[in-house]
């Protein structure tokens, strides 16, 4: 049952072929033609057994091939035929190789494929090739070569032109996918395939859309956990939403959400398909995650002075040599060389100074990558020095990049760093680009690890009462929240507000100017207004009742005129805030098709669409998301002293916008929203100008489940979070897993007997190898959980005190089966606190987790000749069985 759903269609070991008259290809369609050449061309490492849609024979006899997969490469009409002869003799996987299949028809083949069990990859997809197998499946072109890096495509055009580019640099592959439009198998399901594959360590997906945006961010954030993922998608300058009632729904498109979700996902986004190609050369190169610091070593200072303009134009770090590393590098080079900032060899420089220079920047510790430059000079030895970096490389631990420069005089050298498998590149910024793709997972592996939970620990909301406001005006018909009500939904999650209040006539307004003191601000109070300004609605420093009374006459006539058809509530009066240092941002949120709520962060004041200052985040938010989102924005350089103002708040700052986030997790009915401006000095925010527009409570998308349905990233789930007792004096914390649990379950595991690692793992391995442990601390809460116990303990600190910390004492977890009723689940407890009724009650947890998700079935396979856990599950009610495919395990299923 470790076996991913999908290794009969990527990993067949036999393979049904229709493909028409084999002896007639004038009758076989241009697809058979091509798959046929590709499939004789190569030794694929299995069983072919050709079958036709009017094979005669029993379905015994036919089911006797026991193929895995079934490829079909027939006309229009025939498709139908093969796809139900396939079922029906338990064909897990069918591939259809065809183009022009329209949604409709799509949809009916699915139903079919889905009718049988078999998981469909087409209509009009161009294939698959797995070149460790042997097997070119597809229609792009001849195999690739072996290699660990995977490629996804929902373009068959660009994967034939990056199939093409690869064989040139002798780039390999484990996978490539061409998946077309209106596939059974997604790209969700194809990075899911990926992330658990172990012949591929790097993922490249190029993209146009998308049909589950919750079921393709669960499957990326997975993927990208397990390995590097560089996306490259296309229709970045798609128009804005015209019909935006907010600043925010004008400025942020459908583009930066994207990002957004990349980033937050842990993947790293290309903008070209050059990047694409120098992504995939590091990628195959299976460099991982670093810091942005990189020590450039050029023989030539144009070349480096060029290089290190690039740096800082793409936001990375020169990496500038520690003085010790200096003073152990000096001795060992020319004269006339500079370690200063570059480390610039000179134009004498010989192989020798450069594998000098490489080894001690690949020790220092101030550097995190190196960029090698190589200038063409007279009496160079451009190979020698390519030599120097190929026996360097295995030994070097962190990313190496190359640039040689020039053309004829440097193509072997070129050649060499290629089969080394060292990413070349002609011109420096093309150098730097490859290495910023590269640092840029640092940061965004940093974001894929926060789970911050719905609510902060700040004062609780009054939810109750922001949900009965929006109710309100949602019975009226409304959909735009008048200033009044927009501030007093911002004060029920405590952020602060300029004091507000509504005047319906001239001498109302006075009098309340008058109790609140001058100077007021006063501004039209209307539904229909969304920008108060543009129709004469806004007068601010309004110093004494006379002028109070002159301009509500003159702005209540004024609005009337350019906006007759405007219902006016009358004219909010408010006082002025008095913060003459501040700085004026807003803060936004908006909601995406598909991807949901997203939270922006900028420039604000009446400039804001020219300023377009508008970094981005999903939420949920936590401490690090929130200053990770401000320090993205471009006004964020003027929140530290500035033209003589102090430096603002930035914990009152950051407290706003996780209050923002809370905002937008508990109401699923806030479609977009402007704080705008809102006022930050040394002392503190106030939110002066607010507009809030909702609507109904979206239904939960295909994918997404539960209170946060309308969530892209699902929060951390604390309300599973349960004190009980132990049966020997204590009480132990039952409660969602998180990524910094890692530590205390590989203690955990150590701490186990042989025998019950063995039990759980069926393996004999005495801790979790890395990749495990990221993979079983970070989940994705919707498409799985996994719940710990866990006890607190006391342990030494460095200065001779005591501190307490949770100890790991069990674990349960369960894991979406792909027919999404279904769920498989594990169990392990510490063997110092078996017999206490741990097991039960995690396992009473976790299936009432799986109830909650909506889930019909639990089920697990059980060691034969693991008592202990067998007769827990007769305990439990669950009826245990025997496994046909393998008789050492027992299958145990329960109802839910």
């Amino acid at each position: 049952m470790d076996q991913h759903y999908l290794t009969p269609l990527f990993d067949p070991r036999s393979i049904a072929l229709f493909t028409g008259p084999q002896d007639a290809p004038e009758q076989q369609t241009p697809q058979a033609r091509a798959l046929l050449a590709h499939l004789q061309a190569q030794a694929f490492k299995g069983q072919v057994v050709p079958l036709s849609v009017h094979t005669t024979g029993t379905l015994a006899d036919l089911a006797q091939a026991r193929a895995d997969l079934a490829i079909i490469a027939l006309p229009d009409e025939e498709i139908g035929p093969a796809l139900e002869l396939a079922g029906r003799i338990k064909v897990k996987a069918a591939l259809v190789l065809s183009h022009g299949v329209d949604a409709r028809r799509a949809r009916e083949l699915q139903r079919l494929a889905r009718r049988h069990g078999v998981w469909l990859l087409g209509p009009n997809s161009q294939g698959f090739q797995r070149p460790g197998l042997q097997l070119n499946a597809s229609v792009a072109g001849a195999l690739a070569a072996p290699g660990q890096l995977a490629l996804v495509s929902q373009s068959g055009a660009l994967t034939a032109s990056i199939l093409d580019w690869a064989r040139q640099s002798r780039v390999g592959f484990s996978t490539v996918v061409a998946l077309g439009p209106h596939t059974g198998v997604t790209l969700a399901d194809t990075l899911d395939f990926l992330a658990a594959d172990r012949h591929t360590s790097g993922i490249v997906v190029y993209m146009e859309g998308i049909a589950s945006a919750r079921r393709f961010t669960s499957a990326l954030r997975a993927a990208a956990n397990a390995k590097p993922v560089v996306v490259l998608k296309s229709g970045r300058q798609a128009a804005g939403n015209v019909a935006a009632q907010t600043h925010s729904g004008a400025i942020v498109g459908s583009d930066d959400v994207f990002d957004a979700v990349l980033r937050r996902a842990g993947a790293v986004r290309v903008r070209s398909f050059v990047e694409l190609f120098s992504a995939a050369k590091c990628l195959a190169s299976r460099y991982r995650p670093v810091g942005r610091r990189l020590a450039i070593i050029s023989n030539g200072g144009g070349p480096g002075v060029l290089a290190a303009d690039w740096v800082s134009e793409l936001g990375l770090t020169l990496g500038v040599l520690s003085p010790e590393a200096a003073r152990e590098l000096a001795p060992r080079l020319p004269a006339q060389a500079s370690l200063s900032d570059l480390i610039d060899l000179s134009e004498g420089a010989t192989a020798e100074h450069f594998r000098a220079a490489l080894e001690v920047a690949a020790k220092d510790r101030a550097v995190d990558g190196v960029l090698v430059l190589y200038s063409p000079k007279f009496g160079g030895d451009a190979d020698a020095v390519a030599q120097e970096l190929v026996q360097a490389r295995p030994r070097l631990a962190k990313p190496l990049v190359a640039c040689w420069m020039g053309d004829a005089s440097v193509q072997t050298a070129r050649h060499a760093l290629a089969e080394a498998q060292i990413p070349s590149f002609r011109t420096p910024e093309a150098a730097v680009g490859a290495f910023g793709n590269i640092a840029s997972f640092y940061q965004n592996q940093q974001m894929l690890q926060q789970t911050p939970p719905p609510l902060t620990g700040l004062a609780a909301p009054d939810v109750e009462g922001a949900r009965l406001l929006i109710e309100s005006v949602l019975t009226e018909r409304r959909s735009v929240l008048t200033e009044m009500e927009s501030k007093a939904l911002l004060s029920a999650f405590h952020i602060p507000v300029t004091q507000t209040l509504l005047a319906r006539s001239a001498n109302e307004a006075m009098m309340i100017a008058t109790q609140i003191g001058f100077p007021v601000a006063l501004k039209i109070d209307s539904p229909d207004i969304s920008h108060k300004s543009d129709v004469g609605g806004v007068a601010l420093n309004v110093m004494h009742a006379t002028a109070v009374r002159d301009i509500w006459q003159d702005m209540m006539a004024a609005v009337r005129e350019r906006q007759p058809d405007a219902r006016i509530n009358g004219i909010t009066v408010q006082a002025m805030a008095r913060k003459p240092r501040g700085r004026e941002l807003y803060i936004g949120v908006v909601t995406d098709e598909p991807f949901g709520p997203v939270i922006a962060f900028g420039a604000g004041g009446t400039l804001i669409e020219l300023y377009r200052d508008h970094a981005m985040e999903l939420p949920p938010l936590n401490q690090f998301l929130a200053r990770r989102l401000m320090e993205r924005s471009r006004v964020h350089e003027t929140l530290g002293p500035w033209r003589r103002a102090p430096a603002v708040d930035m914990a009152a700052l950051e407290q706003v916008l996780l209050r923002v986030s809370e905002m937008v997790c508990e109401l699923p009915q806030l479609r977009e929203m402007d704080i705008n401006p809102i006022i930050v000095d040394e002392h503190g925010v106030l939110a002066v100008d607010a507009r809030i527009v909702i609507g109904p409570a979206a239904q939960a998308a295909p994918g997404r489940a539960g209170r946060y349905g309308h969530l892209s990233i699902l929060p951390y789930p604390a309300r599973f979070e349960q004190w009980w007792p132990l049966r020997g004096g204590g009480e132990y914390k039952v409660r969602p897993i998180h990524p910094d649990d890692a530590q205390p379950l590989q203690d955990m595991m150590k701490r186990l007997t042989p025998e019950s690692r063995y039990f759980r793992f069926v393996s004999n391995m005495a801790e979790l190898p890395p990749h495990m442990l990221s993979r079983f601390t970070l989940i994705d809460y919707d498409r799985e959980m996994a719940l710990c116990a866990v006890v607190e303990e006391e342990v030494p600190t460095e200065d001779g005190g005591k501190t307490t910390r949770e100890r790991i004492i069990g674990v349960s977890r369960y894991i979406t089966n792909p027919d999404q009723t279904s769920c498989e689940f594990s169990l392990v407890v510490d063997d110092g606190y078996a017999g206490q009724g741990l097991g039960t009650r995690l396992m009473l947890s976790i299936m009432d987790a799986a109830r909650e998700k909506g889930l019909q079935e639990i089920i697990g396979l059980v060691l034969t000749h693991n008592n202990g856990m067998l007769k827990l599950m007769r305990s439990l009610g669950f009826e245990v069985k025997a496994y046909p495919e393998d008789p050492d395990f027992r299958l145990v299923t329960h109802p839910l």
